[in-house]
């Protein structure tokens, strides 16, 4: 029997698909609603050249993103690749997120839902449904908001909070994710904003919450030996249907 191995990606293609899957981001987080036009960023390292980071241009809205039109830069601020000059606070916060937590892809949004909750004097999410249990222990909490990031300082003080989470609070600010992958990273985003909307409706009720009890949040969080898909599988087929329902609504962002 002959045995065929299976096809591997190129290096040139790796980052081909790396740039696709950040457009395709950018103009989720607008489906989602999670966007601010042209402000906030999403930086993914270069493959291969972990201290260079792929971003949007200034000036460009999420929702013209395509793999074409990224450019590449570096901590020092120098445009690497492509046009445009990279906005300051996307070099602040990203680069030393980047180097200091070795996050392949970082996600920051001012997003609705999730910045409603970072805006209270407490505001931890809470395990009290499914989604929100899958967060606990696993979300940093960045609790004095310092103003618009405006050196390396401030990145490197996110990083510290960081300790080896997956999603950062920034009080009176946003959020972030970091992962390996874009489709970690933004799954994650998406399932905080479900989280944290959920968690600001029941609040406004004005009713007790009913927070879950431990040994179910730990249910929740480790996943089961008998599980069809493991997490991997789960993220990489959420952020291929994603892209099938932008290839519907808005396609091009593979140009």
């Amino acid at each position: 029997m002959t045995v065929h191995a299976l096809p591997t990606q190129t290096h040139s293609e790796v980052i081909r698909q790396t740039k696709i899957h950040l457009a395709a981001a950018l103009r989720l987080a607008v489906h989602d609603g999670f966007d601010e036009g042209i402000d906030n960023h999403f930086t993914v390292s270069v493959p291969g050249r972990e201290d260079q980071y792929m971003v949007l241009p200034f000036g460009t809205h999420w929702s013209e993103a395509s793999a074409s039109n990224l450019m590449v830069f570096n901590e020092a601020g120098d445009t690497l690749e492509g046009k445009g000059v990279v906005e300051l606070s996307a070099r602040s916060i990203h680069a030393p997120l980047h180097r200091i937590s070795g996050a392949k892809v970082v996600l920051h949004t001012h997003q609705p839902w999730a910045l409603a909750l970072n805006m209270l004097k407490d505001n931890r999410l809470l395990p009290a449904t499914q989604t929100a249990a899958f967060f606990h222990g696993r979300i940093a909490y960045d609790d004095t908001y310092t103003g618009l990031a405006a050196s390396l300082n401030e990145g490197e003080r996110l990083a510290s909070l960081l300790d080896g989470k997956s999603v950062m609070f920034l009080k009176n600010h946003g959020v972030i994710t970091v992962g390996d992958t874009v489709a970690q990273a933004y799954r994650l985003l998406y399932k905080l904003e479900k989280a944290c909307r959920t968690q600001v409706l029941a609040m406004s009720t004005g009713q007790p919450i009913h927070i879950l009890e431990e040994h179910v949040i730990e249910k929740v969080r480790t996943p089961s030996k008998d599980d069809s898909y493991s997490r991997t599988e789960r993220e990489k087929l959420y952020f291929e249907a994603m892209m099938r329902v932008l290839d519907r609504i808005n396609p091009g962002y593979a140009d």
